[in-house]
């Protein structure tokens, strides 16, 4: 079972085995395929549960910035077991999340979970938060 992990008042998910070059790669090419379909040009990374890159690609005319971000988002949602959403909308009452090192405080991350454990992290930059979010969730999507 694959799905995002709840926000930082729930119990996290252990880690588990080290996502797969494989599955990686299957999970970019469904968002990938997401993106392309909505004419959004993104940088997809997906990491392991250590938050070492396993597999990237970026679309053509995909912003200059995107690359970096793409990989410190997916690193936030693998290393802190948690979207990077949530850094994000705690950065807003709580500047101290901003001085925390390794997590990137955009939205666009997402652990990725299977069989309740987490084995890595998907992140997406190119668009603005949302979209970016929706096309790592397309990722994950696609290992169901």
């Amino acid at each position: 079972m694959l799905s995002a992990t709840p926000g930082l008042a729930q119990p996290l998910p252990s880690y588990g085995p080290e996502v797969t070059h494989e599955t990686a790669k299957k999970i970019a090419t469904a968002a990938l395929t997401e993106a392309i379909k909505r004419k959004w040009p993104v940088a997809v990374a997906v990491v392991d549960n250590h938050g070492f890159l396993v597999y990237y690609e970026r679309l053509d005319d995909t912003q200059t910035a995107g690359a970096s971000i793409a990989v410190e988002k997916a690193r936030t949602a693998a290393m802190f077991r948690r979207p990077s959403r949530s850094f994000d909308e705690r950065s807003k009452t709580q500047v101290s999340i901003l001085g925390m090192p390794g997590a990137t405080p955009i939205t666009g991350g997402l652990p990725i979970v299977v069989d309740g454990k987490i084995v890595g992290g998907i992140g997406v930059s190119g668009m603005a938060a949302d979209p970016d979010e929706q096309i790592a969730q397309a990722g994950l999507d696609g290992l169901q």
